[in-house]
């Protein structure tokens, strides 16, 4: 293929992940009363130890708070729903530069990249109620101070947990593509494994975007376990 056609190729691919993505933001904003109600939940959750139990509530401060919350959210589920589609369009743009034995890994690591990704978003919800009760807490008595939340900076504040978390799940995808590629071995993994437990809970720390210690540990326990199944996974590659 020559420039051209790969321009033409790869303009054809972003027009289906847009396309898939407008999809997704449609039935994200169908469905948008139900999605809150799974959002508001963690918050919920965090009030039952408090004497506001049952008031989780938001409060609206400007007449088009609610609407930019809704395309807020519509966006952000665009772009989780079309995930499977995303990926797999661009395995089927690079596909083609692959060799016959590469070919076989595009369907594992598509797979994969969504479930790692959906298991990482999950995790960061079970753990944000506890993260919302820990900034609770840490602003002082309950009868000194009385929140009243912007959805909008919540709800932001919960996807970028879930986006945070999904995305560094994909952490194990890449170390053992550098593996197949022979930038990384596993014996190499092995020897910075101490450097390595260093950096990914300080990268834990600074990705947090609670900055809580409890969604910091909830992030960086599953990376260490990913470095470790990487090195095994690398190393059955390697036989």
């Amino acid at each position: 293929m020559t420039l051209g056609e790969h321009l033409g190729e790869l303009r054809r691919r972003l027009i289906i992940c847009l396309c898939a993505i407008a999809v997704g933001a449609v039935v994200t904003y169908a469905f948008y009363t139900g999605i809150i109600d799974v959002l508001q939940r963690p918050y919920c959750q965090a009030l039952t130890h408090t004497a506001r139990a049952g008031e989780c509530k938001f409060y609206l401060t400007q007449p088009l708070q609610g609407f930019s919350l809704r395309l807020n959210v519509s966006a952000y589920g665009g772009l989780l729903i079309a995930l499977p589609v995303t990926v797999f369009q661009l395995w089927r743009f690079v596909t083609p530069g692959l060799k016959a034995n590469e070919k076989r890994y595009a369907l594992p690591f598509t797979l994969a990249t969504f479930i790692l990704f959906a298991i990482g978003a999950y995790v960061a919800y079970l753990t944000f109620p506890h993260a919302m009760r820990f900034l609770i807490d840490v602003s002082g008595p309950n009868k000194s101070f009385v929140e009243i939340l912007s959805p909008n900076s919540y709800v932001q504040l919960i996807l970028l947990l879930m986006v945070a978390f999904g995305v560094t799940f994909e952490f194990p995808v890449v170390l053992v593509s550098l593996e197949l590629a022979g930038v990384l071995t596993p014996a190499k993994l092995s020897k910075f494994r101490r450097w390595a437990i260093i950096g990914m809970v300080l990268f834990a720390a600074v990705v947090t975007p609670s900055s809580d210690p409890f969604s910091m540990l909830a992030l960086a326990l599953p990376l260490l376990l990913f470095y470790e199944a990487s090195i095994v996974i690398g190393k059955l590659l390697g036989k």
